[in-house]
């Protein structure tokens, strides 16, 4: 009983660990990401309310006097559009020494928050009532805290 054929049964096809490899790069990859992302939200959460303060504040400001920028391109100067916005800004320059710990003792820096207080009082005591004035207010605006910015972001 001599077998001449050979046994292909013993003799399965193998194929490359290559495929395992790829899929386990992959997964780890995959599973780095989550990993960074959790890391920087759990980092994110652990910032203070003091922490935020000085962007909450530079941002607000901001968005306010794009508004009046807005309203004047819009050529809505009445005072009804515009005084919102003066009055948010003034409030909010209240807030700076306070969002800037490390700040308030500069005298540079407590002059800035001042002339910028000034300009805001000013604008507030004789409203712009057209848009040449509101573009007056705006460019006034925007010097003292170009000034700030200049000492001081950097």
């Amino acid at each position: 009983m001599n077998d001449t054929q050979p046994d292909t049964a013993a003799k399965a096809p193998t194929t490359g660990n290559a495929s395992r490899y790829l899929f386990l790069l992959i997964l780890g990859l995959v599973l780095g990401v989550i990993a960074t992302v959790m890391a920087l939200r759990a980092i994110e959460a652990r910032k203070t309310i003091d922490d935020r303060l000085p962007d909450a504040v530079m941002h607000v400001q901001q968005w306010h006097l794009d508004k009046l920028q807005a309203s004047l391109k819009q050529n809505r100067c009445a005072a009804t559009d515009t005084l919102p916005h003066l009055r948010t800004l003034r409030e909010m320059a209240n807030d700076l020494e306070p969002a800037f710990p490390d700040l308030r003792d500069d005298e540079r820096f407590v002059q800035s928050a001042s002339k910028l207080r000034a300009t805001l009082d000013t604008a507030l005591a004789n409203p712009p009532l057209n848009c040449a004035g509101v573009e007056a207010v705006a460019k006034d605006i925007g010097n003292a805290c170009k000034a700030c910015h200049q000492d001081f972001r950097g």
